[in-house]
């Protein structure tokens, strides 16, 4: 994929369509997502920082901790890249990090937050597996694209959401035929390999 197409949205967001035209598949994504996100920067703020890190903390309640860690440098330039993307909706998702951000901080504090944190991003990953393989039937997309999968994945769920609610009905509108001709598209090849394969 050529470096200029990670930063065009509808590219990026045609593709992941494409693995994720499922209904069943994309609400599993929906709950099993920010689910992946927060137990990964709850895994990553145990992580020891280098020495230049500067040492910036702030509580803001029980529940609520920013500690400048990996995971805040991880969610820094997430961010960033969205904004690259869609600025509106990168803006409308920066509550959405920053929450789940100082919330995995808070709780990367407590004594067996390695242990839920690791289970809970297990079980995430198996149920979005289990939506590909029997909603999609198709491989996840990070068998063919690990950024699109990784780390724009909760960008698009946001998105996908957002298009539930109206946002941008003119873009959402391209994207659905993007999608269907990618799988058109998909299907095809798949077919063609299926016919070779029975020569």
């Amino acid at each position: 994929m050529p470096i200029s197409s990670l930063f065009d949205v509808r590219k990026q967001l045609t593709f992941y369509g494409a693995y994720h035209s499922n209904p069943t598949n994309v609400n599993i994504h929906i709950i099993c997502v920010p689910l992946l996100l927060w137990s990964f920067q709850v895994l990553s703020s145990t992580l020891p920082v280098p020495d230049f890190f500067p040492a910036v903390a702030h509580k803001f309640n029980d529940y609520l901790l920013f500690d400048f860690n990996v995971a805040a440098v991880h969610a820094a330039i997430y961010l960033a890249y969205y904004f690259v993307l869609d600025p509106v909706a990168a803006f409308l998702y920066t509550p959405q990090m920053i929450v789940s951000l100082l919330t995995a901080i808070s709780f990367s504090k407590k004594a067996d937050n390695i242990t839920i944190a690791a289970l809970l991003h297990a079980v995430s990953w198996i149920a979005q597996f289990v939506g590909h393989g029997f909603a999609e039937k198709r491989a996840p997309a990070l068998l063919d694209n690990l950024i699109g999968a990784v780390v724009l994945a909760p960008f698009f769920v946001h998105l996908e959401v957002l298009f539930m609610l109206g946002y941008r009905p003119e873009l959402h509108k391209q994207l659905t035929n993007d999608v269907g001709k990618e799988l058109a598209r998909i299907r095809k090849i798949e077919g063609d390999k299926k016919r070779a394969k029975a020569l």
